[in-house]
């Protein structure tokens, strides 16, 4: 054999060699699958059926799932990214249904977050969690009533077609339970009826407030039950995603449920609204829009989508500016019914603002700026842009004579949750924080 062949040689020796073990390993298994098929008759193991017969691999059984599929279907090999269906066959392997959905409580209070939804191009889908908060306190009572504090408390309706009452309902019917008498108190910081998600809090805390008194869970991997309720009573998830989960929230309906990934936000930002004094109503915000869309503004806003959510995942803060532009609702109602939202969007990022952007429906504008690092009081002003940004956005609000505030705050990781509850979840075992 001449020297010029050998290296050829040699990879061929070891094709041949890596073939025949292969072939040892596929015999091997067969030889074993033979096994666990005989063993199964013996011991009553399950075995999904297949086109070509029962499947080698055994499907465990509980008396939660006893879904018979072959696990090579859902993936043999579970991904660090797999975490539904990690829980999946986590819960799979209790042996029993722990006693969860009996014990009810005399009364519960939920901290809600403030929402900014649609962000730009994504409407009805996607949504932001702000550092603003409502608490929620739901008693069991011999007489209804509603008492509220603070933001909206006037305005808000003080029977059971407020959004608390029919969230609250929707968790008893959940939970197949009659509704008792309750009285409600609200301790309100979010603006209302300003396009900061205060209808989206109201459903979202009434209902953690029933299923806590009716001491009832629900399933959430692979199904976000409170989500489905949630969205169903306000239409969409863009508000009530946040609401729950916290966090920069982007949501779609896949034909058979509402389903929600988070988006990341970068360290440092921090929210500058500028909030009119006048309500603006969905409604109203609705109706100036128009029922279809041109192929443009589709493709326009497909693309700004795709810039946002890409300058979110990778940091990218100079691009927000882009990713917030729209075509499909920002326009119509800036120019019908908000005339100082662009001049206002112009002069935040002139001032230095990553990006800005009409918050819901609107009237708020929203801005979000950079550089924050730890207590900002305790950093010098040259290194953020948020005081530039508000002084700005304020000129323009003095220009077009629209009265309002300026509220400087951040986007917030943490949704709903609940803060007090009689009788408490903690006990001598395990404290819960806030001792609730």
């Amino acid at each position: 054999m001449s020297s010029n062949n050998a290296p050829k040689d040699q990879l061929i020796a070891t094709a041949i060699a890596a073939a025949a073990a292969g072939a040892a390993v596929a015999y091997a298994a067969i030889r074993s699958q033979d096994a666990a098929k005989s063993k199964s008759q013996s011991i009553g193991t399950t075995y999904a059926k297949t086109k070509g017969g029962l499947s080698p691999f055994p499907v465990k059984t509980s008396a939660i799932f006893d879904d018979g599929v072959d696990p090579r279907a859902k993936g043999d090999i579970l991904f660090p990214h797999n975490h539904e269906e990690k829980m999946r066959r986590r819960i799979a392997q209790r042996v029993s249904v722990e006693e969860e959905n009996k014990r009810r409580r005399q009364s519960v209070t939920v901290r809600v977050p403030a929402t900014s939804a649609n962000v730009g191009p994504g409407y009805d889908c996607i949504g932001m969690a702000v550092d603003l908060w409502s608490d929620i306190t739901v008693t069991r009572s011999d007489e209804f009533g509603i008492t509220a504090d603070g933001e909206g408390a006037v305005e808000m309706p003080k029977d059971d077609t407020n959004l608390m009452c029919i969230g609250l309902k929707a968790a008893f019917d959940a939970a197949n339970k009659p509704v008792p008498i309750l009285k409600y108190h609200v301790i309100s910081r979010i603006p209302y009826a300003r396009g900061l998600g205060s209808s989206s809090a109201a459903i979202a805390g009434g209902i953690i407030a029933g299923l806590v008194l009716a001491g009832h869970k629900l399933p959430c991997w692979g199904s976000e039950a409170l989500l489905q309720i949630a969205s169903t009573i306000e239409g969409h998830p863009d508000n009530v995603a946040p609401a729950i989960y916290g966090g920069i929230q982007i949501g779609i309906h896949n034909g058979t449920r509402w389903v929600t990934e988070r988006a990341p936000h970068p360290s440092g930002m921090q929210a500058v609204l500028f909030i009119p004094e006048f309500v603006g109503k969905t409604s109203d915000a609705r109706n100036v829009l128009q029922p279809t869309v041109t192929r443009e503004e589709a493709a326009f806003n497909i693309g700004r989508v795709a810039f946002l959510v890409h300058s979110l995942c990778t940091g990218n803060l100079d691009n927000l500016k882009y990713g917030v532009e729209d075509k499909m609702h920002q326009p119509q109602r800036g120019s019908k019914l908000y005339n100082y939202l662009y001049p206002m969007i112009e002069a935040a990022q002139n001032a230095g603002a990553c990006c800005a952007y009409l918050s819901g429906a609107g009237p708020t504008v929203m801005a979000l700026t950079s550089g924050a690092s730890g207590d900002i009081f305790t950093q010098r002003e040259k290194e953020r842009t948020d005081n530039e940004v508000a002084t700005a956005m304020l000129e323009v609000a003095d220009m077009y004579d629209v009265k309002g505030k300026l509220l400087v705050t951040q986007p917030v990781h943490e949704g709903a949750r609940v803060i007090s509850v009689d009788p408490p979840f903690s006990s001598e075992i395990i404290t819960y924080r806030d001792n609730i």
